[in-house]
C-alpha cells in the first residue's frame, strides 16, 4: 500500500524517518528491563553528580516494587506521585508500573485545595511525595499511606556532607530541599529494606492502564486522562523514529521539563530509557545547575520550552559555556519563535530545533517538524509515523474541510488515549467513532501536510509551558472578598508564551484592590496560575444569556496595553 498518496506529509520525513512504527507488544517496564539488559553498566541518571547505572535502576525499582507491594499496592491500584525531578521519582515510576498499578502524577507546587480535589478524584490510598509537601497530602483524599522522599539522599556524599554545616545559607538551602515529614514512612528506608519483587509477580499487559495524567479540557475542571501502557510506549518509539540520527546507548538527555508534566514525562521518562540515554536530572529549571552540568556531562538532546532555549542560549554565550554537543533539540507547548530557534542554532553551532505539537490526550506528541532542512517554522509541523489526521468543520466534525481551509484539527494514532477517567459523558465528547479525537485547536494544512495552528476552541492560557485554564482562575478570585466578578485569559508575554491577566469587577464598599486581589488568590492558586496583573472593569462583557465573554475581554486588554 502506497501510504503517500493518502499521507502526502510522509514525503517531508527526514530520511530513514518510517511512515509507520511497529505496534508495542510489551508494556512500558519492559523498556527498563530492556535497557538494563543492553545498557546494565551505562550511566541511567545523573543528578548533581551522583549516579545510577541502568542495572543499578533496575535493581531500585524491584526493591522499590517489593516495598510498595507491602504497603498494600497491587494491582489496578492508583498511586500518588507528588515529587520533583529526581532519582526517586524514576523509581518510583517504574516501581508502581511493575506491579501492574496505576500512577498519578501531580505538581508538587499545588496547593492543598488542588490537590485535595485530585486525590478524591482517583481515589489513591498510597502517595510517594516530597517530604516538603506531605502534609498537604497526608489525610486528604483516599490517601492512607504516605511514603516521604528526602531529596538529599540521592545527592552526592560531598554534598550531601556540605548540607549539614552549621552555617545560615547552608540550613536555607537544606530547608529548600527536604523538611522532617512525621507520621510518613520514609522512602530511603522502606526501598531499602526491602528485598527485590519475585520474578514471578504478574507483569502488566501492553492494554492495562499506566498512567492517569490530570488535564483540564474546555470546562477547566481537572479531569484524569487514561494513558495505557501502549499509548505511551507507541509514542516513545514514535519519537525515537522521529530523530533517526540518534545513537541507542550513547546520547545524553536533560530533564529540565518537569516530570509530572506529560511532555516531561514522555520524552524524559519513557523516551530516554528506550534508547539507553543518561538522563541529567534537575528539580527545577535553574541556570546555573544547567550550565554547571553542560561542563560536566554535556547534553546531546534536549526537550524543552521556549522561554528555556532563549535563556539558556543567552547565558552560554555571555559566559562562554559550550553548547556545541547538543544536536537536536525539541521544542513544544506553546509557539516557538523564529528569533529563538536562530539564537540557539548559533549558540549550539547548528543543533536542530524544532517544534512539535501534542495535547495530554495523545501521550502526548502527534505532530513535528522534520529533524531537516525540510522543516518550517512557524507551524508545528506534520503528522508523526501511524498518525492520521482530518481537518473538520467544528461545528460538525463529520464533515471534512477543503485543503487549505481552517478547521478543527482531529488525530488518531496509538497514542491516542483511552478516555477521561469515571467521565464517560465527556469522554464521548472527545473521542469520535472511529477513534479520532478533537483536540479543540483550529489549524490549516498545507498541501504538503504541514500544519499551522490558527485559534483555539478552548481558552486555556499556556504560560511558562503549563497549561492554565481561566475557569479555575476565576473561580479562585470569585471566592475573594469584594470581587463581584471575574474573567481570566492570556495575553502576549514574550518568547512566544503568554501571561495570566484578569479582570475583574470590584465592590466598592469592601474596599478590595488590584494587589490585594492577587495576593489572595496565591491561597487557592499554584504560583504560575496566579494572575500577573489584575485589571479592574465596571463591568464585564457578556453574552444574551449572560456568559462572560473571554474573548472579548481579551480584545480590550491588548487594546489597552
Amino acid at each position: 500500500m502506497d501510504l503517500t498518496a493518502e499521507r502526502p506529509w510522509t514525503r517531508s520525513y527526514a530520511p530513514g524517518v518510517p511512515a509507520t512504527v511497529e505496534e508495542p507488544s510489551g508494556s512500558l517496564v519492559d523498556l527498563l528491563t530492556d535497557a538494563a539488559r543492553r545498557f546494565g553498566p551505562r550511566v541511567a541518571l545523573d543528578f548533581f553528580g551522583a549516579t545510577t547505572s541502568y542495572a543499578e535502576l533496575a535493581d531500585q525499582v524491584s526493591r522499590a516494587a517489593e516495598a510498595l507491594r507491602r504497603l498494600g499496592v497491587g494491582r489496578g491500584d492508583r498511586v500518588a506521585l507528588v515529587l520533583p525531578n529526581c532519582p526517586q521519582h524514576v523509581v518510583a515510576f517504574y516501581a508502581v508500573l511493575r506491579l501492574g498499578a496505576v500512577v498519578v502524577e501531580h505538581n508538587p507546587l499545588y496547593t492543598a485545595e488542588e490537590l485535595e480535589h485530585l486525590l478524591t478524584d482517583h481515589g489513591a490510598r498510597v502517595a510517594v511525595v516530597w517530604d516538603r509537601v506531605a502534609p498537604l497530602v497526608s489525610g486528604r483524599g483516599a490517601v492512607e499511606t504516605v511514603v516521604a522522599v528526602d531529596l538529599t539522599r540521592a545527592l552526592p556524599p560531598l554534598k550531601r556532607w556540605a548540607l549539614r554545616l552549621p552555617l545560615p545559607k547552608v540550613r536555607a538551602a537544606r530547608a529548600a530541599m527536604t523538611t522532617p515529614a512525621p507520621g510518613a514512612h520514609s522512602w530511603s528506608t522502606v526501598v531499602t529494606a526491602a528485598a527485590p519483587l519475585p520474578t514471578d509477580h504478574p507483569a502488566p499487559g501492553v492494554d492495562d492502564i499506566a498512567l492517569l495524567q490530570y488535564t483540564g479540557g474546555t470546562t477547566g475542571v481537572p479531569k484524569g486522562a487514561v494513558l495505557t501502557h501502549r499509548n505511551l510506549r507507541a509514542n516513545a518509539a514514535q519519537g525515537r523514529a522521529w530523530v533517526p540520527g540518534l545513537h541507542d546507548g550513547e546520547e545524553t538527555v536533560y530533564a529540565v521539563l518537569p516530570l509530572f508534566h506529560a511532555y516531561g514525562l514522555t520524552l524524559c521518562l519513557t523516551f530516554s530509557v528506550s534508547i539507553g540515554a543518561t538522563l541529567v536530572l534537575f528539580p527545577r529549571f535553574d541556570l546555573d545547575q544547567v550550565l554547571d552540568a553542560v561542563r560536566r556531562r554535556p547534553p546531546t538532546f534536549l526537550p524543552a520550552v521556549p522561554p528555556i532555549y532563549a535563556r539558556l542560549a543567552t547565558a552560554a554565550r555571555e559566559r562562554g559555556v559550550d553548547l556545541t554537543s547538543v544536536r537536536y533539540a525539541i521544542s513544544g507547548a506553546m509557539a516557538l519563535p523564529p528569533a529563538t530557534v536562530e539564537l540557539w542554532e548559533s549558540v549550539t553551532g547548528g543543533g536542530l530545533l524544532v517544534e512539535g505539537y501534542g495535547m495530554t490526550e495523545t501521550s502526548p506528541i502527534t505532530l513535528g517538524n522534520p529533524v531537516s532542512p525540510a522543516r518550517r517554522p512557524g507551524t508545528v509541523g506534520v503528522p508523526f509515523p501511524s498518525t492520521e489526521v482530518r481537518i473538520v468543520d467544528p461545528e460538525d466534525p463529520s464533515r471534512d474541510r477543503a485543503p487549505g481551509e481552517a478547521g478543527e484539527l482531529l488525530v488518531r494514532g496509538p497514542q491516542v488515549f483511552a478516555g477521561y477517567w469515571n467521565r464517560p459523558e465527556e469522554t464521548a465528547a472527545v473521542l469520535l467513532p472511529g477513534g479520532w479525537l478533537r483536540t479543540g485547536d483550529v489549524v490549516v494544512m498545507d498541501p504538503d501536510g504541514f500544519v499551522t495552528v490558527v485559534d483555539r476552541i478552548k481558552e486555556l492560557i499556556i504560560t511558562g509551558g503549563f497549561n492554565v485554564y481561566p475557569s479555575e482562575v476565576e473561580e479562585a478570585l470569585r471566592r475573594i472578598p469584594g470581587v463581584l466578578d471575574a474573567a481570566a485569559v492570556g495575553l502576549p508575554g514574550g518568547q512566544g508564551g503568554e501571561e495570566v491577566v484578569a479582570a475583574v469587577v470590584l465592590d466598592p464598599g469592601v474596599g478590595a484592590d488590584p494587589e490585594s486581589v492577587r495576593s489572595a488568590c496565591r491561597q487557592h492558586l499554584a504560583g504560575y496560575k496566579v494572575p500577573r496583573r489584575i485589571v479592574v472593569l465596571e463591568d464585564l462583557p457578556r453574552s444574551q444569556i449572560g456568559k462572560v465573554l473571554r474573548r472579548e475581554v481579551r480584545n480590550r486588554l491588548l487594546t489597552e496595553r
